[in-house]
């Protein structure tokens, strides 16, 4: 052969020689591509990948010979599409929040009202009617009224504080 022809086929095997790579998802849930194999601490299942032809016999969990520098913190790969559907899924629960709470404070506003009303009208003296459980209409005597007043007092005392 002529050693243009013999350049030629080693510069065409070279990327076969780059494609020997190992893939796992490590413990974030990346997928991670390196010539080394995986760390000890990566599941079988979790191997996506084995370089081919030669490597083969290399045990998965065979320890890297040089120590790997860990990515840097400051720097995370994080999918962008996953890290925006959590956002907008994390404002939706803090909508959802807010709107509970304001329906809350409504109702506790409509209470405070209802109660402050009911107090009026027991302390101005007049008789008040109410309808029993047979549906006869019968009179508030004294004790009921002041049960009824304590009662709205209590109403009061938890829906009208400002929160």
């Amino acid at each position: 052969m002529r050693p243009a022809t013999c350049v030629l086929l080693a510069l065409l095997a070279l990327p076969l020689a780059a494609q020997a790579q190992w893939q796992w998802i490590d413990g974030n849930g990346r997928k991670v591509f390196s010539d080394r194999p995986p760390p000890a601490d990566v599941p079988a299942r979790n191997i996506l990948g084995r370089p081919a032809g030669g490597s083969a016999g290399v045990s998965a969990m065979a320890a890297p010979q040089a120590p790997v520098p860990a990515a840097p913190a400051s720097a995370p790969r994080v999918d962008r599409v996953l890290e925006e559907k959590a956002r907008q899924a994390e404002e939706a629960e803090k909508a959802k929040r807010a709107e509970a709470e304001a329906r809350a404070a409504k109702a506790r506003q409509d209470n405070c009202a209802r109660a402050r009303q009911g107090l009026a009208t027991l302390d101005s003296g007049i008789r008040i009617a109410r309808v029993n459980g047979q549906g006869e209409r019968e009179i508030m005597d004294d004790a009921a009224r002041v049960a009824e007043q304590r009662r709205l007092q209590g109403v009061v005392q938890s829906d009208c504080v400002a929160r």
